[in-house]
């Protein structure tokens, strides 16, 4: 039964993110307000919403971090309810307390349960005490080089320096001998310091081939959680995932289980409410290690959706509204299997450098069991100033197999132009007999991607072609060619049929 009604929803974000989350709430029959800088003023998510608003400005501070502005906005539509979507605020216990105290409805956990997890060293403590399996480390900051030596000895070398605030890779260092570690933690504490406004590291064993597993858990207002299975994500660059599959291909039912129950816990133990993903590191030898909550909606949350059939966004907004979860863990049953392709606007021939510009032609692939949650369209300006993801390509099939076969056709066929993107290193992944076996970890792009050893795809000039192609056969009445593992070259199998004729 529900506590509260929600009408309206401010969402906090842009890009697909903002459009995934209003199409969930559109068919709820909730109105929706998008929110945009300067540079985002014809994005598809701005044209999408109910309503929406100028934020004024573009770097991120100015605009999608501004919780004044943001706030100001919801008061001006008349809103009920924000949900911040990924990234920006969306981890901030400070705005879900500031959203809570303007009388709206937060859709996310509690701000209590964000500040206790949002720190890495006492999210590590609550986890340690709940039971839950932590790499093992420091559970508090270290000071300097001494404290710093002295808990490194303690562990082995090597050792990872981390950030105790923030993610994504930013403050972390790999430190494999003791004359390294000095310079290593100023490193780790400078940039931490610049990316998170904290220079607090700690420190922990360095894993040497571990697999990245995620667990989406759901719980209510009234005490139930529930997990929905694990996600693989450890096809990663600069700890920054980019394919990733539901279920994983490595795991046993009877670690899937331990898993699943030590995500609740860890759920459980912080006063979780709504929907979040307990990360964990696999160890070679199937041992389990907490990583962090990410107390949000994972980018990555679409796999678990065509895998277990539940719409999260929608749960999320009924937990919000005080609603207890339709369903017990037994009743969630796994069906099929489901892989996700980022598409960012990066480069992988040259390192995945950002790639800036405007998409001059867009065609995503379709067909059965693919879903295209994109934020682009044809003419979106693709600025510096925020996170590079355009869209995710993400498939679905009866099994593995199929599902890894369909992903492969669909990237094919997938047209982007005016700006590079990761399209070409994601095909590269399907077809590694690493991927189609199963048999990966996180080290996965430093052990087989060899860009210069890979044939480089012309974006721009796929898409002129194309386009060419087509008008001209359609003018002529011809058949048009096929762009099957995106080239363009006139189908012989096509051609001699025509002839035929």
């Amino acid at each position: 039964m529900k506590v509260k009604t929600i009408r309206k929803i401010l969402i906090a974000n842009r890009g697909e993110i903002a459009i995934r989350i209003h199409r969930s709430a559109s068919e709820m029959g909730i109105a929706t307000v998008a929110i945009f800088s300067d540079v985002d003023r014809s994005a598809p998510h701005v044209l999408n919403a109910t309503e929406a608003y100028p934020l004024c400005g573009n770097p991120s501070n100015e605009t999608y971090l501004n919780i004044e502005k943001i706030l100001a906005i919801a008061a001006k539509a008349n809103c009920d309810a924000v949900h911040p979507g990924y990234g920006f605020l969306s981890e901030n216990s400070e705005f879900a307390r500031a959203v809570i105290a303007s009388g709206l409805t937060f859709i996310g956990p509690p701000a209590s349960a964000m500040k206790a997890l949002g720190g890495k060293t006492s999210a590590r403590n609550l986890m340690k005490e709940a039971g839950v399996p932590i790499v093992p480390g420091t559970t508090t900051a270290v000071k300097n080089s001494r404290e710093a030596s002295k808990a490194a000895k303690e562990i082995g070398y090597p050792v990872l320096l981390k950030a105790v605030h923030g993610g994504g890779g930013k403050g972390m260092r790999k430190v494999d001998r003791e004359e390294d570690l000095e310079q290593a933690l100023l490193q780790a504490q400078s940039e931490s310091s610049k990316a998170f406004n904290s220079g607090d590291v700690f420190i922990e064993k360095y894993l040497s081939n571990p697999r990245h597993v995620e667990i989406q858990i759901l719980a209510d207002m009234h005490g139930n959680i529930v997990h929905l299975g694990e996600r693989e994500c450890s096809i990663q660059r600069r700890h920054q995932k980019l394919v990733e599959e539901c279920p994983s291909s490595r795991l046993s039912d009877s670690l899937r289980s331990a898993m699943g129950d030590a995500a609740v816990a860890a759920a459980r133990s912080a006063g979780y409410v709504n929907a979040g993903t307990v990360e964990f590191l696999v160890d070679s030898d199937n041992s389990f290690y907490f990583l962090e909550i990410n107390t949000r909606l994972q980018v990555e949350h679409p796999v678990t959706e065509l895998v277990y059939g539940i719409d999260l966004v929608k749960t999320q907004i009924r937990i919000a509204e005080g609603e207890s979860l339709p369903f017990r863990q037994e009743e969630l049953v796994p069906r099929g299997h489901a892989i996700e392709c980022r598409i960012c606007a990066e480069d992988p021939f040259e390192n995945f450098l950002p790639s800036t510009g405007t998409i001059e032609e867009y065609a995503p692939s379709g067909g059965y069991g693919i879903r295209n949650d994109s934020g682009v369209m044809r003419g979106t300006t693709v600025p510096h100033f925020y996170d590079p993801l355009l869209a995710k390509l993400i498939v679905w099939g009866s099994d593995r197999k199929e599902a890894i076969r369909r992903l492969d056709r669909a990237l094919s066929e997938y047209v982007l132009s005016g700006v590079s993107t990761t399209i070409p290193f994601c095909s590269f992944v399907v077809k590694h007999p690493a991927f189609m076996k199963g048999d990966y970890d996180i080290r996965f792009v430093e052990k087989h991607f060899r860009p210069a050893e890979e044939p480089r795809t012309n974006e721009e000039e796929l898409a002129a072609s194309y386009i060419a192609a087509f008008d001209y056969h359609s003018s002529s009445g011809e058949a048009t060619p096929g762009i099957g593992n995106r080239m363009l070259a006139p189908s012989k199998w096509k051609t001699l049929r025509y002839e035929e004729l």
